[in-house]
């Protein structure tokens, strides 16, 4: 959106920065570089949101805050640097939004919003739950992210939802895992029997008044609609099905998110996942708006 590079946050609501890490992914590397590729393709999003009737811009002082320093190779020395370069951000009450890097990067950021806001609601729209023990013999991995940010406390999996899961699994209780440490769980069969409204009804029947971190992983997107991640499944939602199921959830208190898991190099020629990716950041930053 051509938002100003600004460290100084007098005057600021909200800070997009990017994490660029990618040291905690499974398959495909990449999404070190999926910063840069969203801010590129965010250039043609204009600031009015037609549909909530609000001028995102004028709503909201917004700056691109820049890319957070991270240690490639090295995941909990990175959560440390993020941890520490976010601590002025939330501390100072601004919006803290992040072009990822893989989804491992959400705990760091999870940690930092747990200690102004404590344990959040998460809303996460996922092809995968991210709640394994571990991976790799990892415990601080990709697919772990959200087991750990239970077991830490920062987030209330009671009042958590996760929507979109869909493709194979290493064994039938897989999913179950999720569901046994307290999170609502959708299938992306059961989350297409929803509308959007239903969709958001839910939410907010678990969420209430709490406040909400929403983590969005772009392989949530069908492969048609998303190539360029490191870890798709087929049989996935197409973008104008997310913007629907986005725009539904109107009001809820949003206090940070991310979009993770774009990597340019498996993208297409037009750039579509990064398209994507910068259009859910701006649905999210339109959300912020409301408030």
């Amino acid at each position: 959106m051509r938002a100003p590079h600004v460290t100084d946050l007098r005057g600021v609501d909200v800070a997009v920065y990017g994490i660029p890490f990618d040291t905690a992914t499974s398959y495909r590397s990449g999404p070190r570089f999926g910063p840069e590729a969203i801010r590129s393709a965010s250039a043609l999003i204009r600031p009015y949101h037609p549909v909530h009737d609000v001028n995102v811009v004028d709503a909201l002082s917004i700056v691109d805050y820049g890319d957070l320093p991270v240690s490639p190779g090295d995941t909990e020395r990175t959560y440390g640097q993020v941890e520490e370069a976010l601590s002025p951000i939330v501390d100072a009450g601004v919006f803290p939004a992040a072009l990822g890097g893989d989804h491992s990067i959400t705990l760091a950021e999870l940690r930092a919003v747990a200690r102004k806001h404590g344990p959040v609601a998460l809303l996460q729209l996922d092809a995968h739950a991210d709640t394994w023990e571990s991976y790799f013999g990892q415990r601080y991995f990709h697919g772990t992210t959200f087991k750990r940010a239970a077991e830490e406390k920062l987030l209330d999996p009671s009042a958590s939802v996760q929507a979109g899961m869909r493709g194979s699994v290493y064994a039938a209780d897989d999913l179950q895992g999720a569901r046994d440490l307290g999170f609502t769980v959708l299938t992306s069969d059961e989350l297409r029997a929803l509308t959007p409204q239903q969709y958001a009804e839910l939410v907010r029947e678990k969420v209430g008044e709490r406040p909400v971190f929403f983590s969005f992983d772009i392989d949530f997107l069908d492969p048609a609609f998303a190539p360029g991640t490191g870890t798709p499944e087929i049989a996935g939602f197409s973008s104008a099905e997310a913007v629907g199921y986005l725009r539904a959830l109107r009001g809820i208190n949003l206090v940070g998110c991310d979009v993770v898991e774009v990597s340019p190099s498996y993208d297409g020629p037009g750039q579509q996942t990064a398209l994507a990716a910068a259009n859910v950041m701006w649905e999210l930053l339109a959300l912020r708006a409301l408030a």
